[in-house]
């Protein structure tokens, strides 16, 4: 019963939905805005991978100095 239910949901958001959700942001932000959010987003993922990645090699080496 709970299986059918997530499947049911995955097949709720298809590219129709896509495309109205991308035309609503941009409504919202306008053109200009949207290469800002999307840099910081960009910028945020990649000190978020940087930090799970867990640079533990530089964590030794500020120990050990």
């Amino acid at each position: 019963m709970i299986l059918a239910t997530v499947n049911t949901m995955q097949a709720v958001i298809g590219w129709p939905q896509m495309v109205l959700i991308a035309v609503v942001v941009l409504l919202l932000f306008g053109g200009k805005k949207i290469p800002e959010l999307m840099k910081g987003l960009g910028k945020g993922v990649k000190e978020f991978k940087d930090a799970t990645q867990g640079d533990s090699n530089d964590d030794v080496e500020k120990l050990d100095k």
